[in-house]
């Protein structure tokens, strides 16, 4: 969801609520197109972090630090000398405009009390931290606008500061009924896109979700609904207006699941309807400045590790790709040496009743002893003898023999890399922090599918397995890649401890450690649950799971990290869903 009007005018409240009257007390700007105030309020200190970066404009108050420069950018300066210690005496919101306002006063050199605004634009590629005197003439921006790169407005030292109207949008705090019934039935686009598009602040998500609630179409042209379906648009609008004037507002993150994450997907300052279904999770939060920090915290962490664990997933996805295909071809070939005993069988018939043959024959009909005397034809080369003949086929026969002798074991090779690779690839899907990508990054190398360059360093195993805790009280441990689950299944896990993995699927090694304790059902459950959940089956309905004694699990000498043997082993098939089990 885009920064919109509506969450602004939630975060402009709290800000006021929470800051009026403080005093900056630092300024620091850690990055060229960002700031981090900090501000006394009473005895209470609180960090606001405003950023007018253009792929991520966010303001919020927030807990964690910044590393700023040493030597601190002219913008900073500036603020220093005007505003260090300067108090804040109000936060608006002009309109429903993505723009935060923050009014100060301060001493000037000569001791006189001054007015200052601090203009926080959160417009995109457009945004701006700007500071004017009450009279709207621009001291400094933190971005510097000149008329070569806008032709709307600049933004330099000694201009006047004004807000672009470029999209004549309706002010929807405003709005009355007719003018708003008169604008929606005269537009001609969707729904939802003649909401976001008509009125100032809102966003696509809340035309989606005024929609939703109103019981209409989004998709549905807005000139063509019927006067029931305006008015239930109009109801539902002025509904949620009214909370914003009234700020009434329930900020909460949206999350959907996507394999083992618990992706952010939207947020809002109150809740969206349109979210209500078993594949997303709502999580409210007291605070919009938390909202927006954990939201984007967390969708950067996402994103950062998906990043960075490209490269890796390129190299193992193109060498799954070629032993795919190498493996098609091998079995092919081995298919095709199946016709070997016959072979053998034309040349023994045909040293058994090859005498009575007529020279220059181009066939031998014969009873086959190998198949209860049934008559047989086999072709001969007229141009060889019998003898040469019978040869020739036994040739063959040991030829294709020794193709699929051969073939038999590279085609386990192969299969057994291909269930690496598989293996690997999932662990870079539950992969969560940078250090379970070193340890998976040493096994590539280790396994040879990377060259270990003079400046990479044997990684220091520093990841941990995820950890959770049963219903019963068991701690319950899962291998996030292969070199964990060896360690969890050989040196964690005791003899009497219970080891569980997918039976089709690569996948996490999970051991419950019992405690020497008979584990109850639900443990076993979960466990199995964990296993589903942490393979590659976890898209399927139900996974098949196999379970079994740590003690009875055989590590084979020479073979790849996380790859054991077991027999006799137990097998449930179970949903692969861990929602309600916590975590350690």
């Amino acid at each position: 969801m885009a920064l919109d009007g509506l969450t602004i005018h939630a975060l402009a409240y709290e800000l006021k609520n929470t800051l009026n009257g403080g005093r900056l007390l630092k300024i620091a700007q850690p990055e060229n197109d960002e700031l981090q105030l900090t501000v006394r309020v009473e005895k209470n200190q609180y960090k606001l972090l405003v950023s007018a970066g253009a792929s991520l404009p966010l303001m919020y108050i927030t807990e964690g630090s910044k590393t700023s420069p040493l030597t601190a950018p002219n913008f900073c300066m500036l603020l220093r000398k005007h505003l260090n210690n300067a108090k804040i005496i109000d936060i608006y919101q002009p309109g429903l405009e993505r723009i935060i306002n923050i009014k100060v006063e301060h001493y000037n050199d000569m001791g006189d009390l001054c007015y200052k605004l601090i203009i926080v634009e959160l417009m995109g590629k457009y945004s701006n931290i700007i500071v004017t005197d009450l009279e709207g003439k621009i001291v400094d921006s933190i971005k510097h606008i000149s008329a070569n790169i806008s032709s709307v407005r600049e933004v330099l030292p000694g201009r006047t500061y004004f807000i672009p109207d470029t999209t004549n949008k309706a002010d929807p705090l405003s709005i009355t009924k007719e003018n708003f019934l008169s604008i929606i039935s005269g537009c001609s686009l969707p729904t939802s896109k003649a909401i976001y598009t008509s009125f100032t602040g809102i966003s696509p998500v809340i035309g989606e979700e005024i929609c939703y609630r109103s019981n209409i179409d989004s998709e549905k042209p807005a000139n063509i609904l019927e006067n029931t379906e305006l008015e239930a648009i109009y109801n539902t609008f002025s509904d949620m207006m009214e909370c914003v004037k009234l700020n009434k507002f329930q900020p909460n993150i949206i999350y959907t699941i996507d394999g083992q994450d618990m992706i952010p997907k939207e947020f809002a300052p109150f809740t969206l309807s349109l979210y209500d279904d078993e594949k997303s999770k709502v999580t409210y939060i007291d605070s919009i400045s938390q909202v927006l920090e954990q939201f984007y915290s967390k969708k950067s962490a996402v994103t950062r590790i998906r990043q960075k664990s490209y490269d890796l997933r390129r190299i193992v996805q193109t060498t799954l790709e070629k032993d795919y295909k190498k493996y098609e071809i091998q079995s092919k070939q081995l298919k095709d040496t199946e016709k070997k005993d016959k072979y053998k069988i034309y040349g023994e018939l045909i040293t058994a009743f090859g005498y009575g043959l007529e020279p220059n024959a181009a066939s031998l009909t014969a009873q086959n002893y190998y198949d209860d005397n049934k008559e047989i034809t086999i072709p001969l080369d007229k141009d060889l003898t019998p003898m040469e003949n019978a040869k020739k086929y036994f040739d063959k026969y040991g030829k294709l023999k020794r193709t699929a002798e051969a073939l038999e074991t590279i085609i386990i090779e192969t299969k057994e890399e291909i269930s690496h690779l598989e293996s690997i690839m999932n662990a870079l899907d539950i992969a969560v922090t940078e250090d379970d990508l070193k340890e998976l990054k040493e096994e590539l190398i280790q396994s040879g599918y990377i060259r270990r360059k003079s400046s990479d360093k044997k990684a220091k195993y520093t990841s941990k397995p995820f950890h959770y805790i049963s219903s019963d009280g068991y701690d319950m441990y899962v291998g996030k890649n292969n070199i964990q689950n060896e360690e969890l299944t050989f040196k964690v896990a005791n003899g009497g401890d219970w080891w569980f993995h997918s039976k089709s699927f690569p996948g996490s090694h999970v051991i419950v450690k019992t405690n020497g304790d008979e584990l109850p059902d639900s443990t076993f459950e979960e466990a199995a649950r964990l296993a589903a959940f942490y393979s590659k089956g976890r898209e399927q309905d139900k996974v098949e799971i196999d379970y079994i004694q740590r003690k009875h699990i055989k590590k084979v000498a020479g073979s790849k990290p996380g790859f054991v043997i077991y027999h006799t082993n137990y097998s449930m098939a179970i949903a692969p869903d861990i929602k309600e089990i916590k975590e350690a």
